[in-house]
């Protein structure tokens, strides 16, 4: 054949492919999400989530001095509150001294170099499981009061040291009002990570199991579509991370992931503002869930998940299977 152009040139062998890879994932990309517990009691396995467990405080900082050394940057904080100090209002979520913000003063006594996110929503600490706080219809979430109580809860966390506030509520003009707070309280350097487009997804019914919003709402089927966003809109997307980078976002999500590729990427062509993705625990799970039945290589599905969100636009990745990468020799970076 008489062809002037054969791609397979530049696949031919290992030293080709890697000199013409046009995406690649550093460790630097990577972020951990750890669930944090009360007590001193032995870490707790997630069923849903192989390998990942709710850890007290003082194994948590082992945890992060481990994260740390294999050369991961920050991790995301989610705590596990204890279902008695939950209430209709989330109270809890506004207490200076609650799990995560002990969790957060622990670390940052141990690991001041390591970058902390932590989650600004009141699923964990609303006895209905929602994010925000129910109307007296039972149905809907009161979006302004739902602000309000998420704002100061941003000023708490940044007081007692997190980098970054991530709110992952999906209220209308929460990011505004956390930085407008936080700068009234001089938290100007804290940053502010925006779940932009966090869809309602059949995928997070591990990660409701792991910090207990599952059993709060007696069902992992919680419907949360009046805030959380359509999975078939796609325009949407765009418009929310819009609205969030206008109001002073410092960078911009996007939960799930691997569903969402082609959301990923069009906010990527529409900021220059650092772009996240989260991979979510159900995406987590079934790829652990089909490995197990031998139907995928887990390492391989794994890499190739991670990889194909970068390659979509994802500047960050959060990432359940993150220290699973740190720690393969057979990772190439």
């Amino acid at each position: 054949m008489n062809l002037p152009r054969r791609p397979r040139r530049l696949r031919q062998n290992s030293a080709i492919r890697k000199l013409t890879q046009e995406t690649w994932l550093r460790k630097e990309d990577l972020i951990q999400p750890l669930f944090v517990k009360g007590g001193s009691e032995e870490p707790t396995p997630i069923p849903s989530m192989p390998g990942m467990s709710r850890l007290n405080i003082e194994d948590l900082i082992e945890k992060a001095k481990k994260l740390h050394e294999l050369g991961l940057t920050a991790i995301a904080l989610f705590p596990c509150t204890d279902p008695e100090l939950k209430d209709p209002t989330g109270r809890e979520a506004l207490n200076v001294d609650n799990l995560a913000c002990q969790a957060i003063r622990a670390l940052k006594a141990e690991l001041p170099d390591l970058l902390l996110i932590a989650d600004v929503a009141l699923d964990p600490y609303t006895s209905h499981g929602h994010d925000g706080i129910l109307g007296e219809d039972g149905k809907n979430i009161l979006n302004d009061e739902t602000v309000e109580v998420l704002a100061n809860m941003a000023c708490n966390l940044a007081a007692s040291g997190v980098d970054w506030v991530a709110p992952s509520d999906m209220m209308d003009g929460r990011v505004g009002a956390i930085r407008e707070r936080l700068d009234d309280h001089g938290f100007t350097e804290t940053s502010i990570l925006a779940y932009s487009a966090k869809y309602a997804s059949a995928y997070y019914g591990p990660f409701r199991d792991a910090v207990g919003s599952a059993q709060s709402a007696g069902t992992h089927a919680l419907d949360k579509k009046t805030y959380q966003m359509n999975p078939a809109n796609r325009r949407e997307a765009v418009l929310e991370a819009a609205l969030d980078i206008e109001e002073g976002a410092d960078a911009v999500m996007i939960k799930p992931a691997g569903p969402y590729l082609d959301i990923i990427r069009d906010i990527r062509e529409q900021t220059t503002l650092p772009v996240a993705a989260y991979q979510v625990s159900g995406e987590y799970a079934q790829i652990h869930a089909a490995a197990e039945q031998g139907w995928l290589d887990l390492e391989k599905t794994r890499d190739e998940s991670l990889l194909a969100i970068r390659r979509a636009g994802a500047d960050l990745i959060l990432s359940y299977f993150a220290e699973a990468m740190l720690s393969d020799p057979d990772v190439r970076w």
